[in-house]
């Protein structure tokens, strides 16, 4: 047995959202996340602690009324496209997409928790 879950990188961000169905929902249909472990709060009704995979990692999250926010960069492999569907998941746009010195072309995207994803592309 190993300390940690099968597949599992050594550190995953956690974030603490207002409600996490709606942050797991914008995942999934920005960057085709798959859900991993969701359990429920004592109310049977909240989500106490959901996980879901983006590609090698894992992001952990927590639902909480004391919700922080947070910012998350996350490398795509087609900016402009995934930046649409985070629009069209219903994402605020943060900064569009455009080159940076560092060599990204990135943009920044929140979802109905507040949460900003950094989506970006090395390109040069």
């Amino acid at each position: 047995m190993s300390h940690k879950p099968e597949g599992y990188p050594t550190a995953s961000p956690y974030l603490l959202v207002r409600e996490a169905e709606k942050t797991l929902q914008f995942l999934e249909s920005v960057f085709d996340a798959e859900r991993l472990r969701v359990i429920a709060g004592e109310d049977g009704q909240s989500i106490a602690h959901a996980e879901a995979r983006l590609g090698d990692s894992v992001v952990m999250m927590g639902q909480t009324p004391d919700a922080a926010p947070s910012h998350v960069h996350v490398y795509r492999p087609d900016v402009d496209d995934c930046f649409a569907r985070a629009k069209a998941a219903g994402g605020e746009v943060v900064q569009p997409p455009k080159q940076g010195a560092d060599g990204d072309y990135r943009g920044g995207v929140a979802d109905a928790n507040g949460i900003v994803w950094w989506i970006s592309e090395q390109r040069g």
